[in-house]
């Protein structure tokens, strides 16, 4: 069987784009592969929002965890947000391991401070150091390369909102030079998200950070293509619509005492598809041939 690591390789060299939906859990990344998405991610945020914690207080075990259920469950490969590397270059060794054996595909290491501050929600970046940032990259790549050179490691820098564009730059920069496969910044506005892809040396990921209140464009998919971009991470799209009609049908329910916002034929439906993406008939099959067939005495 084909690994994810490979796939994805294959994935970012066949395509010049590669969209992301962010999911956290299995059954989310199921509708994705069915739907036809090359690869998902797993976020710190959702993961976080998910678990009704902030993305600083979750531990490598958690992210771990998350998204490998993702991965084991899905033929597409899986991307994951491993945050500041969870320590330092020491730590961040065995971070790309655990994330390589719970079948996870690439990861992005960023130069946040860690333990990272909630803070941060608040768009107040605490960035280490340059030299801090690229040893942990360095290292991240070393590790790659001694378990699965096939891993994508993908540098992310916070720098440009509080040290400017140049500094985020010369960070994806001084990554490549390390052995760093894609680049990942956080362009402030629409001039610097047009300049990025030309001034970086490594192919760049866009964050389509939905709901954000510190005026990051969001862009069309074909626009980001056009501009030069390798890929999306669609961040809280799923998170934020499950969220949103969740809580728009419990407020119903909750005022009226029913829900009209679906019909029976979309519930019958939506039960259905689930039901599907799980592989329940399989499961029916199994039981069909053992013990249901002894229950009914036909063995």
């Amino acid at each position: 069987m084909e690994r994810a690591t490979t796939k994805l390789r294959a994935l970012l060299k066949a395509k010049p784009f590669a969209y992301m939906p962010a999911v956290y859990y299995p059954l989310g990344g199921r509708m994705a592969a069915a739907m036809g998405f090359d690869a998902v991610y797993v976020g710190g945020y959702v993961t976080g929002g998910s678990r009704a914690v902030s993305e600083p207080l979750l531990t490598m075990t958690e992210q771990v965890e998350t998204a490998g259920a993702v991965a084991k469950s899905i033929a597409i490969p899986t991307v994951c947000d491993a945050g500041a590397g969870f320590g330092e270059p020491l730590h961040v060794t065995r971070t790309v391991r655990e994330f390589i054996q719970a079948g996870v595909a690439g990861v992005h290491i960023e130069d946040q401070l860690y333990p990272k501050r909630a803070h941060y929600h608040k768009y107040v970046a605490h960035a280490v150091p340059v030299e801090e940032f690229i040893d942990k990259i360095r290292w991240a790549c070393t590790e790659r390369d001694k378990v699965d050179p096939d891993f994508v490691v993908i540098a992310r820098t916070d720098t440009c909102r509080f040290e400017g564009f140049d500094e985020a730059v010369k960070r994806i920069n001084l990554s490549a030079e390390v052995g760093a496969d894609l680049g990942l910044l956080f362009p402030r506005n629409h001039e610097e998200a047009v300049k990025a892809p030309k001034e970086c040396k490594l192919p760049l990921v866009y964050v389509q950070s939905r709901g954000n209140r510190d005026g990051r464009p969001i862009y069309p998919m074909k626009q980001l293509e056009d501009m030069g971009y390798a890929a999306c991470i669609d961040a809280q799209l799923f998170l934020l619509v499950s969220f949103h009609f969740a809580q728009r049908a419990m407020r119903e329910m909750k005022e009226t005492g029913e829900y009209t916002g679906m019909t029976h034929e979309d519930n019958v439906a939506a039960r259905q598809a689930i039901e599907d993406l799980i592989g329940l008939e399989e499961y029916y099959a199994i039981e069909e041939q053992t013990v249901e067939d002894q229950k009914w005495g036909k063995r």
